[in-house]
């Protein structure tokens, strides 16, 4: 018999207010250890003020989020975001910190030896097809686009987070570049068993990368079901984003 999915995530009739306009409405959401859970919709709808909500980098107005079963508000904020990895566009790296150090910052905030935070680095660039010896001690400067966000997944999980949240981390690539960093990312997230909150607008990207899909619309979760229910719904907002890709 199949395991019951266990909830690394939970958001609790969560809402999220600015000067009194708001942001999120009533959000209750269950994300399942594992998953790569998509976070779809259009600028303004609140996939990334969601995202942020997770680390705690904002705090909701109203409800609750827990983590492993722990409200973030009884959560050490630092302590919460260095367990999470968080990977943002162009990869949110440190200019004058070179690669190797980039990679190495949270091992090194959590004190972790010499020895053992130049094996985890050595071992996250080849993770990520990037050879330690030539790229460790470049800087940002001197990577493509491609290349720097490698850098901010080999950053993200070298502390071995249980969770990772994406920002559209994609987004600024190239074509190419961006379809390849697509597989392998999925790949890799998969292969390590990491659970993945991952905002984007693009739906394909959403229907190639996501377990689940939670649509997004005005604050609130329109429809969430996994690619394939998706694909199949007769939500007129899932109907217009399928005609993007229908050519």
């Amino acid at each position: 018999m199949p395991k019951d999915p266990e909830t690394i995530v939970e958001f609790r009739s969560v809402g999220y207010s600015i000067d009194g306009n708001a942001i999120l409405h009533d959000l209750n959401l269950q994300i399942e250890k594992g998953e790569i859970l998509i976070l779809l919709g259009e600028s303004g709808c609140g996939k990334t003020t969601t995202l942020k909500l997770i680390n705690r980098l904002i705090e909701p107005t109203s409800g609750e989020i827990l983590v492993n079963d722990k409200r973030t508000s009884d959560w050490d904020p630092i302590s919460l975001r260095r367990h999470i990895g968080y990977v943002l566009q162009e990869g949110g790296l440190f200019p004058h910190f070179t690669v190797g150090e980039n990679v190495a910052l949270v091992p090194g905030l959590e004190n972790w030896d010499k020895g053992k935070k130049q094996e985890r680095t050595r071992e996250m660039l080849e993770l990520v097809g990037l050879d330690p010896a030539k790229f460790g001690p470049r800087f940002p400067h001197e990577l493509s686009g491609g290349q720097r966000q490698r850098v901010g997944v080999a950053r993200a999980l070298a502390a071995d987070p249980e969770i990772m949240l994406l920002d559209e981390p994609f987004g600024a690539l190239d074509a190419i570049t961006r379809t390849n960093l697509q597989k392998e990312f999925a790949t890799l997230v998969r292969k390590m068993n990491k659970t993945a909150v991952f905002v984007t607008h693009d739906l394909h990207e959403a229907m190639l990368l996501g377990s689940r899909i939670a649509l997004m619309d005005k604050g609130r979760i329109v429809l969430l079901d996994t690619p394939a229910n998706f694909s199949r719904s007769d939500h007129p907002l899932v109907r217009a984003y399928l005609e993007t890709i229908a050519g």
